[in-house]
């Protein structure tokens, strides 16, 4: 089974730019669908990106991207807002599968 680990998290100012990687390791990187997500506090785990769609609050200034030669996906990040604050989690599924293999998140802080 695939194991992640992302980086990247930090603090930033609103209007800031940070990259997220999450690096893979012990699977088929190119038999997985990535996306991320992230986890306010007091909310819920919320969808962000993936190859195929981005949520409507991050649509224009995040991207994701992979690089399978370095078994690693990418989240680009800009123009931060404070809403974005939260805990972010790298996800990978086998492409059929129901189940999504987590990594153990990095934090994101977007100050005012």
């Amino acid at each position: 089974q695939v194991q992640l680990v992302e980086s990247g998290g930090g603090l930033v100012q609103a209007g800031g730019s940070l990259r997220l990687s999450c690096a893979a390791s012990g699977g088929a990187f190119t038999a997985y669908v990535l996306a991320w997500f992230r986890q306010a506090p007091g909310k819920e785990r919320e969808f962000v990106a993936s190859a195929t769609a981005y949520a409507d609050s991050v649509k224009g200034r995040f991207t994701i991207s992979r690089d399978n030669a370095k078994n690693t996906v990418y989240l680009q990040m800009n123009s931060l807002k404070p809403e974005d604050t939260a805990v972010y989690y790298c996800a990978a599924r086998l492409w059929g599968a129901a189940n999504f293999v987590w990594g153990q998140g990095t934090q994101v802080t977007v100050s005012s």
